[in-house]
């Protein structure tokens, strides 16, 4: 190994605190050190890394959610989307939902104002534990993620079986952060809603140093939230600071780290009147009693990474991060109604629009992940074959806990109405016990890109991993313990057509893990089912000419799914050894993905459409789902953007945005669908200077046409959902450099 004598890297990680905000004190001293150290070395003539020069990404970028080192996307076997900053920037994106429309595989999975994002991709609703990752290692979605600070957002769409230890199948996200700059960097943003939302973001960066050898990015931002729901004001902070340090010319410490905090009432989603859809009406807010509360997000997340150079072709990499989450979590939501005329509870409103009020309070919610991941990357050439290697292991702790709740199912705290909505008194008392889980995971990964020839090469990767798992609710019952291995492997051929074209073929797996709830009802309780793996096939064909690309995925994925199989001929599961929960069949989602993007003299355009079959098939519990579809999940799906500068007024762009999503089934059965639904979004960008600056003005309308619509209608808990689409939204919006 060759390498320059250094001082030892100061790598460190505040410890859990009582508020996410008191580990900046140790953020920045573990940055100042860095620092320090940086300044400190020497440099001698041995292997480099390369000279790093910050930018934008692109769709041609290596995304790192691939699991494959610097492998352009234009030539990786898989299906993978990447949003630059700058597409942030421009759709106003505030929360992770808002990119939804980019993409067309991507829709929404229960995303209430206010709350926290859900997705579901290729049709599956992805896991807010398992499947989201920053600089690579696993984070908790269970929180409000700012985008103000991101370089950019991955997508792999999928299964993501040598990506992650266990995920569910469909997509896997990974936030990169916005990188030091190499030229002094001074911007301003300053953004205004109709809504009443109004935004004040700075972004710095630089290097410091005789050499340069140091570099810093901090983003700064301040948000008044506003929304067309009545009862929705709020407030919003980040701080971000990001730094990397040259400690010689072949080692690079780099540091991430971020501290935000969300505040704003959350809106609960409507439901049917009955078996009939009422009229989307985007502003009413249920959540509107004289003791409601906001709910709070605070998170710090921060990452070290130490590179080292062996030779011109092999690395190691070293990465330790954490991320501390405290929400508190609080809502008057309405749920089923005793519907009198019928004699029968439904779970959705009544035909006259009455509904069952609920308080739910549950302060003090603490979910702290830490991981730490070590890998070498190189090329070996063998027997005439070069192989692209990389292989690590990668260890995680996650925790989530918390304190009774203000929460009960079986008394709620009123009836209310969709037209008239009295008070009522809250819950006295917080005696609903939470369920405390510590997980950890060990795994073990490797990867070899094999090249045959020009055209030809192999794909390969497997990862094995180790989980313990571990529950107990705070009044010390249904608790459940398990270990369990599971190994995921991944395999892929690609074949170049041309300089711009390739064609794929991929198969691969995923896994997720199950275990039987720990209460009486069940004759396996706190035991865990046999490992879920989904399986996924995947056909494509790619094409990049540097002025011009599209793609066509074909893919095929098998799920397996979870119920409760009634025993001894029991009507439901809730007395003693009533029930068994056992893997009860599967959903297979087959679908085409086509995608495409061109830029041409004044004018430039990208669109993506996605068409879906998905059914649920083999149950035995209830074989009436068998061929149905599942719910939430349009049949396809269209997006589309189109820019055009106008050559009368230099600077001036024209934008337009299209999206549409097919008809989706409302209930299991299939017997009621939510129409088909289009939005158009339009802007006017103006770029010219202020002060001999730079400065970009942009003026955007969303939902231009004001179409009222449920954009979608999760089934959960055996209770339909409705979210209106937003009104038509104004933007105004002022970017500069001083």
């Amino acid at each position: 190994m060759a390498t320059t004598t250094r001082h030892a890297s100061p790598i460190c990680l505040p410890t859990a605190a009582a508020s996410p905000f008191k580990p900046r004190a140790a953020a920045l001293a573990c940055l100042l050190a860095c620092t320090s150290a940086a300044q400190a070395q020497s440099t001698a003539p041995t292997a480099s890394l390369a000279e790093i020069v910050i930018q934008s990404s692109t769709v041609t970028a290596s995304p790192d959610v691939s699991g494959f080192a610097d492998q352009p996307l234009a030539t990786a076997p898989l299906s993978a989307t990447v949003i630059s900053s700058d597409q942030i920037i421009n759709t106003g994106a505030r929360r992770l939902s808002d990119l939804y429309r980019l993409d067309a595989s991507v829709s929404d999975a229960y995303n209430a104002g206010g709350y926290y994002d859900y997705a579901s991709v290729r049709g599956f609703v992805i896991d807010n534990t398992y499947n989201y990752r920053r600089e690579g290692l696993p984070i908790s979605a269970e929180t409000a993620l700012p985008l103000d600070h991101l370089a950019r957002v991955e997508l792999l769409k999928g299964t993501s079986g040598i990506q992650a230890g266990t995920s569910a199948p469909g997509g896997l996200f990974n936030l990169v952060v916005k990188r030091p700059t190499q030229n002094t960097l001074r911007s301003l943003r300053l953004d205004a809603a109709s809504t009443g939302n109004a935004l004040v973001h700075a972004d710095l960066g630089g290097r410091l140093g005789d050499n340069r050898d140091v570099g810093y990015r901090l983003n700064l931002l301040g948000e008044r939230l506003n929304s067309h729901a009545h009862g929705t004001e709020g407030q919003r902070a980040l701080m971000a600071l990001a730094m990397d340090a040259r400690l010689s010319p072949d080692s690079l410490l780099e540091g991430e780290f971020e501290v935000s905090r969300r505040s704003q009432a959350s809106v609960p989603g409507l439901s049917l009147l009955g078996t009939t859809l009422l009229p989307a009406d985007p502003r009413i807010n249920i959540n509107t009693q004289p003791w409601t509360q906001p709910v709070v997000f605070q998170n710090f997340s921060g990452s070290v990474r130490y590179t080292q150079a062996i030779n011109n072709d092999w690395n190691w990499q070293a990465q330790l991060g954490t991320q501390r989450l405290k929400t508190d979590d609080r809502l008057a939501y309405p749920y089923g109604c005793y519907e009198p005329v019928s004699d029968e509870y439904l779970f959705s409103y009544c035909p006259n629009g009455d509904f069952d009020l609920y308080d739910y309070r549950s302060e003090n919610e603490r979910r702290n992940t830490t991981a730490a991941q070590w890998r070498i990357n190189g090329t070996l050439t063998t027997g005439g074959l070069q192989h692209q290697l990389s292989a690590g292991a990668l260890t995680s702790r996650f925790t989530d806990r918390g304190q009774p709740q203000a929460d009960d199912p079986y008394n709620p705290v009123g009836i209310g109405n969709i037209y008239t909505l009295p008070p009522f008194a809250p819950l006295a008392e917080f005696t609903d016990p939470y369920t405390n889980r510590t997980e950890r995971s060990t795994e073990f990964f490797v990867t070899d890109v094999i090249r045959w020839n020009d055209q030809l090469q192999t794909w390969f990767g497997l990862r094995h991993t180790r989980l313990d798992r571990t529950s107990v609710r705070t009044d010390a019952t249904r608790s459940t313990a398990y270990t369990q291995n599971v190994t995921t492997p991944w395999l892929a051929a690609t074949w170049q057509l041309n300089a711009a074209q390739m064609a794929y073929a991929s198969w691969g797996q995923g896994v997720e893990s199950e275990v039987a709830p720990g209460r009486p009802r069940y004759t396996n309780q706190g035991e865990p089912l046999p490992a879920l793996k989904s399986r996924q096939w995947e056909l494509g064909l790619k094409s990049d000419d540097g002025g011009q690309r599209w793609n066509a995925t074909l893919f095929s994925m098998v799920r397996p799914a979870s119920g409760d199989l009634l025993l001894g001929g029991a009507t439901e599961c809730a007395a003693d050894d009533s029930c068994t929960r056992i893997i009860d069949g599967n959903a297979r989602h087959q679908g085409l993905e086509l995608g495409g993007g061109r830029t041409s003299g004044a004018w430039s355009y990208n669109a993506s459409a996605t068409w879906i079959h998905a059914e649920r098939r083999s149950s035995v519990i209830d074989p009436a789902l068998n061929g149905q579809r599942p719910t939430n999940v349009p049949n396809w799906v269209l997006r589309a953007n189109v820019s055009h500068a106008l050559a009368a007024v230099p600077g001036l762009h024209l934008g337009a945005h299209l999206s549409h999503e097919g008809r989706r089934a409302v209930l299991p059965n299939g017997s009621l669908q939510l129409p088909s639904w289009t939005r158009i979004d339009a802007s006017l960008r103006y770029e010219t200077r202020l002060q001999d600056q730079p400065a970009t003005w942009t003026l955007a309308v969303d939902n231009l046409l004001d179409r009222r619509f449920f954009k979608e209608s999760p089934y959960q808990y055996g209770h339909v959902y409705l979210f209106p689409n937003a009104p038509r939204t104004v933007r105004l919006s002022l970017e500069t450099n001083f």
